[in-house]
């Protein structure tokens, strides 16, 4: 399936903080993903309206609208990494927010595609503690 316009929404991950270098700057996953799909078809168009650190409400709040103004085909949603290391987190919460966005996209007519987290306890030893709560979310968002 070929897809003409597609925009990513989220936070750091999708944004791509620390991904590239001072040469090419900042070039994440989905910059990589909108490198490929533009070479389907020459009129495919792109926006990555992922900003750092934004919390799943804020990633709601702020760009579910703007991505939905771009009419996208295609559509990602990487959020809850933000809420999740806080100490108030709220894995409901953080689902209902992404469910929306996830009904938003859907509703438009566009492809929807999330993501679950890994398993922090097994890249970070130190951050064993939110493993609880990265599976909890994971269940939810699936």
């Amino acid at each position: 399936m070929s897809y003409l316009k597609y925009v990513a929404v989220g936070d750091s991950q999708t944004e791509g903080l620390n991904d590239g270098d001072e040469e090419t700057g900042y070039r994440g996953w989905a910059d990589r993903l909108a490198e490929v799909l533009a070479k389907q078809d020459p009129r495919f168009r792109y926006a990555n309206l992922a900003v750092r650190g934004r919390r799943t409400r804020e990633i709601r709040a702020d760009q579910t609208g703007a991505a939905l103004a771009l009419e996208p085909d295609l559509v990602t949603v990487m959020a809850g990494m933000n809420d999740l290391m806080r100490p108030s987190f709220d894995a409901a919460a953080v689902a209902a927010d992404v469910d929306a966005m996830l009904d938003a996209f859907t509703d438009s007519g566009a492809r929807v595609v999330t993501f679950t987290f890994p398993d922090i306890a097994k890249i970070a030893p130190l951050a064993r503690h939110a493993r609880p709560r990265v599976l909890d979310l994971n269940r939810r968002i699936r």
